[in-house]
């Protein structure tokens, strides 16, 4: 049987780095959890940090999911030690894709969970320390105003495996009411489509 993926998401399923073994052993400054376990793919992150320097000098966490949720979280966690809060913040799905030399088009979900999870975790961070001013927000343009569907809810149910625009508003119900929304969400599907067919994340 071949193997579709790069010899680093190789090395990082066969031997992750960084996995929270005992809970009680690891005294967190801020964590983040995104997904489902209903839905495969469950990410949990731990980060500790330097409050002086406001820098990342740990990151554990588990994962309930496929090889690629395993190694791109994996390196991820080896990513953000010694980074700073807010660079940590800005790491997007590519950056997790080419420190792994790429993920396969219908595996690049699994990246998008990891920082979503990091994003989660800093900002938890933040609260647990008076700094609320300092929380981030991904910019989340709305698209449908009837039901405050974002682009970000767009992008999430294409990499989850929605193609056409039946199967946009069957996930979620984007232009079912007014209906002045579904050019635009074409639009968005049709782009994003495209860049996700080239292994490229918006």
């Amino acid at each position: 049987m071949s193997w579709n993926y790069s010899d680093k998401v190789k090395e990082h399923f066969m031997h992750p780095k960084n996995i929270l073994e005992d809970e009680n052993s690891f005294a967190s400054d801020g964590t983040g959890s995104v997904g489902s376990s209903k839905c495969g793919d469950m990410m949990m992150l731990y980060i500790k940090v330097d409050k002086e320097k406001q820098i990342i000098t740990d990151c554990r966490w588990k994962t309930y999911g496929c090889a690629s949720a395993i190694a791109s979280t994996s390196v991820l966690s080896e990513m953000v030690k010694g980074m700073s809060l807010s660079k940590a913040f800005n790491i997007k799905p590519e950056d997790i894709m080419k420190e792994l030399d790429g993920l396969p088009v219908h595996k690049i979900h699994c990246s998008v969970l990891g920082d979503k999870a990091l994003r989660e975790a800093i900002n938890d961070y933040y609260r647990k320390n008076g700094m609320e001013e300092k929380i981030g927000k991904e910019q989340d343009r709305v698209i449908c105003t009837c039901l405050h569907i974002t682009e970000n809810d767009i992008k999430d149910a294409i990499l989850e495996g929605a193609r056409s625009f039946e199967d946009l508003q069957q996930r979620t119900k984007i232009s079912t009411v007014c209906g002045k929304c579904e050019p635009e969400a074409r639009a968005y599907l049709e782009k994003f489509s495209a860049s996700l067919s080239q292994g490229k994340v918006l």
